[in-house]
C-alpha cells in the first residue's frame, strides 16, 4: 500500500524537483521511503509502505532493461501463482513485490494484461518503447487514482492533494460535483470537487503519449455479470472454495494484520476466516461511544471476539474527541465527502497503526448480497418513488437537503445545479440490461456510485492517512461477480437481506447472532451537534467567505433552529461544517495539514 503520482510535459523534460512536492503530499501513505523516476517529458512518483518483500520492493520497479517501470499502490494478491506463471514464460524477476507482477504481464500483453490481477490496486507505468504513460486502477475503485489534463501536461496522484502542487493555477470549484456532495452525501462518477481533475473510473485503463494524446478503455464492469439459476447447495459449494481462495490470497502480508470488528455478519465472517488462516489469536478493535444517547456495537462484537478468543480491544470515546477529528478526516478525505463513520474509522485506525500496517474489514458485503434495507421495499413503494422522481425505479430518490428551509439555503450556482444531481444514479440505473431485476439494478447502481466514491473513500483515506492498509476480501471481483450473479431469491425474501451469505456462515458463526436484526453502524452525529458547539458553529459559518459566496447566509437562522428544536438539520449543518474546513485546507492555504486532534471551529476561517 502506498502513494503514486507523476506526470507527462508536452514538449519539456521533467526534472526531479518539480515532483518533490508530491512526494511530501503523500507521505503519510507511504512513509517507508520514496522514489523518483524521470525520463524525457516523463515521471514517476511513490511513497512506499512496505507490507511485501520489506527489504527489497522499492519502487520504481524497472523491466526491460529500464524500457519499462511502475509504481503502483495495493496490492496484487495472486502475486505467488502469477510470478511462477511468469518465469516459466521467460520473465526474469528483480524483488519478490507483488508489484513487479504488473510489469511483467504488462510486458508479455500491453493489452490485457490486467485481467490476470486480482486485487486492489492503482498503477502507472512507463513504457519506453511505446513512449506512453499507462495507468489503471482496480475493478471496484478500491484504490483511488486522479488525473488532470491540461493543454502542457497531465498529471496525475493517488489523492487529489498531491496533483494541486503541479497546476500553473488553482483549479476553481466544481459547482456539479459541489452540488452532488450536498444532496448524495458524496459527488460520483468522472468530475470531482476540483474543476479539471477526474477520477480514473473503477476497473479502466487510460494511455497517454507525450503529446497527451489520451485513450481510454473499459477492462471490466459489473454490467459483464450474467445472472444465474442455481439452488442454494450448488451456491453452497461453489461459494465455499471461492471464498477460502480469496481469503488464502487476501491473507498474504509480511507484516502483522489485525480486524476491524463492528457488531455486524460482515466483519464476524471476516474473522471466522482469519482464525482459519493463523495459529495465534487473530487482532481485534472495535469502537463506541462514551456519552452518547444512541447505543453501540461494542457489546456485539465483545461478544464475537470471545466466541473465537481474539486479541480485541474496545475503545470508546468520548463526544469531544470524535468532534475533534473532523478537521483531520476532511484532510484525508480530500474530495468532499459526507459520511459520519469516517470519524470512529478515524480513531480505530490511529490506534490500529500503533502496531499493525494491515487491518481487514467486512466492507462491500451489504451491496454485493443484498444487504441494505433500501433494497427492500414494497413494490408500491418503488413505483410511487418512481412517479415522483422518474429514472431510477424509484431507488435513491430523495435529497438529503429534502426541505424547504434547507434548499432555500443555496445560492444561485447551487441551485441551479439542483435539477441534476440524481444525474449519476439515473446514467447506473439505465445502464443495466432490460432482463436485470429490481434488486440485481439496485446492487449495479451502488456498486458504481456509493461504493467507490463514499464507502470506499472512508475506507481507504482514513486508514491511510495513518499509513494503514485496509483489505476488503468481500470486494474481490470474483466474490462480487458471484454475488451479483444470484437469483434474487439466496439475497432477499420475507424481508430478511442477505439470506444466502448468512446461511453459508452458520457452519462458522453462532446462529442468534447472524439473525440479529441488522442495525447497522451509526454514529450519534444528530446528538454531537447542540449546545454550546451547536451555537459558535452557527456564528463561525455566518461569517465565512466562503459559506457566504455560496449560500444564502440569511437563511441560516431558520435551519440553526431546526437543528435546536428537533434535531431534523444535523446532515446540513454538517455538510456546511465540513465545507468551511475544506475551503480553508484546499483553497485558501493548500498543504496545510491539521493534526488528528484539533478544534474544529479553530479551523473556520
Amino acid at each position: 500500500m502506498c502513494g503514486i503520482a507523476g506526470i507527462v510535459l508536452r514538449g519539456a523534460k521533467v526534472d526531479e524537483a518539480l515532483l518533490k512536492p508530491m512526494v511530501e503530499r503523500l507521505r503519510h501513505r507511504g512513509p517507508d521511503g520514496d522514489g523518483l523516476f524521470t525520463e524525457g517529458p516523463f515521471g514517476l512518483v511513490h511513497t512506499r509502505l512496505s507490507i511485501i518483500d520489506l527489504s527489497g520492493g522499492r519502487q520504481p520497479i524497472f523491466g526491460n532493461g529500464k524500457r519499462l517501470a511502475v509504481v503502483a499502490n495495493g496490492e496484487v494478491y495472486n502475486y505467488v501463482e502469477l510470478q511462477a506463471e511468469l518465469e516459466q514464460a521467460g520473465r526474469v524477476f528483480a524483488t519478490h513485490s507483488d508489484s513487479e507482477c504488473i510489469l511483467h504481464t504488462y510486458a508479455l500483453d500491453p493489452r490485457n494484461f490486467v485481467d490476470r490481477l486480482h486485487g486492489m490496486f492503482a498503477f502507472a507505468i512507463y513504457d519506453g518503447d511505446r513512449q506512453k504513460l499507462v495507468l489503471g486502477r482496480d475493478r471496484l475503485g478500491i484504490k483511488p487514482l486522479f488525473y488532470a489534463l491540461l493543454p502542457d501536461r497531465l498529471v496525475f496522484a493517488s489523492e487529489l492533494k498531491a496533483i494541486l502542487p503541479l497546476l500553473p493555477q488553482r483549479p476553481a470549484i466544481n459547482p456539479a460535483a459541489f452540488s452532488q456532495f450536498l444532496h448524495n452525501h458524496c459527488s460520483t462518477g468522472e468530475e470531482t470537487i476540483f474543476q479539471g481533475i477526474r477520477r480514473l473510473a473503477p476497473g479502466e485503463i487510460i494511455e497517454v503519449d507525450a503529446q497527451l494524446n489520451l485513450q481510454r478503455r473499459r477492462y471490466w464492469s459489473p454490467l459483464q455479470v450474467q445472472p444465474r439459476e442455481l439452488s442454494f447447495a450448488e451456491a453452497e459449494e461453489e461459494f465455499e472454495g471461492l471464498f477460502e481462495q480469496v481469503m488464502k490470497e487476501h491473507v498474504r502480508a509480511d507484516v502483522p494484520y489485525g480486524l476491524f470488528l463492528s457488531g455486524g455478519n460482515d466483519s464476524a465472517i471476516m474473522l471466522a476466516m482469519l482464525a482459519r488462516f493463523q495459529d495465534k489469536p487473530v487482532r481485534t478493535l472495535s469502537i463506541g461511544f462514551a456519552d452518547a444517547e444512541m447505543k453501540d456495537e461494542l457489546a456485539d462484537a465483545e461478544r464475537i471476539a470471545g466466541v473465537f478468543a481474539s486479541q480485541h480491544t474496545s475503545i470508546r470515546l468520548p463526544r469531544a474527541d470524535f468532534l475533534k477529528r473532523i478537521p483531520h478526516t476532511v484532510w484525508a478525505a480530500d474530495d468532499l465527502m459526507r459520511d459520519y463513520a469516517s470519524l470512529p474509522t478515524s480513531a480505530l485506525s490511529e490506534a490500529a497503526a500503533k502496531e499493525l500496517k494491515v487491518v481487514f474489514c467486512g466492507e462491500g458485503g451489504d451491496e454485493v448480497f443484498g444487504g441494505y434495507r433500501r433494497y427492500r421495499q414494497n413494490w408500491l413503494v418503488w413505483l410511487a418513488k418512481d412517479l415522483l422522481a422518474p429514472g431510477s425505479g424509484g431507488f435513491r430518490t430523495r435529497s438529503e437537503w429534502w426541505r424547504n428551509n434547507s434548499q432555500n439555503l443555496f445560492g444561485a450556482e447551487l441551485a441551479a445545479q439542483r435539477p441534476f444531481s440524481r444525474q449519476p444514479y439515473i446514467s447506473a440505473w439505465q445502464e443495466t440490461p432490460a432482463s436485470w431485476t429490481h434488486l440485481q439494478r439496485c446492487q449495479y447502481t451502488d456498486l458504481v456510485t456509493d461504493l467507490p466514491d463514499s464507502l470506499l473513500v472512508k475506507a481507504d483515506r482514513m486508514m491511510m492517512s495513518f499509513a494503514l492498509e485496509g483489505r476488503v476480501p468481500f470486494l474481490d471481483h470474483r466474490v462480487v461477480e458471484f454475488g451479483l450473479s444470484l437469483p434474487d431469491r439466496l439475497k432477499i425474501g420475507r424481508g430478511q437481506p442477505k439470506i444466502f451469505l448468512r446461511r453459508w456462515a452458520e457452519r462458522y458463526l453462532p446462529k442468534d447472532h447472524l439473525y440479529t436484526k441488522k442495525k447497522g453502524f451509526s454514529v450519534p452525529v444528530r446528538e454531537w451537534l447542540r449546545g454550546d458547539f451547536l451555537d459558535l458553529l452557527e456564528q463561525k459559518l455566518a461569517g465565512n467567505p466562503a459559506v457566504n459566496d455560496w449560500f444564502d447566509i440569511a437563511r441560516l437562522p431558520a435551519l440553526f433552529q431546526l437543528q435546536r428544536s428537533k434535531g431534523g438539520a444535523s446532515r446540513e449543518i454538517f455538510c456546511l461544517l465540513q465545507f468551511a474546513i475544506w475551503h480553508k485546507l484546499f483553497i485558501e492555504q493548500p498543504g496545510l495539514q491539521p493534526s488528528p486532534y484539533e478544534e474544529p471551529l479553530d479551523w473556520i476561517s
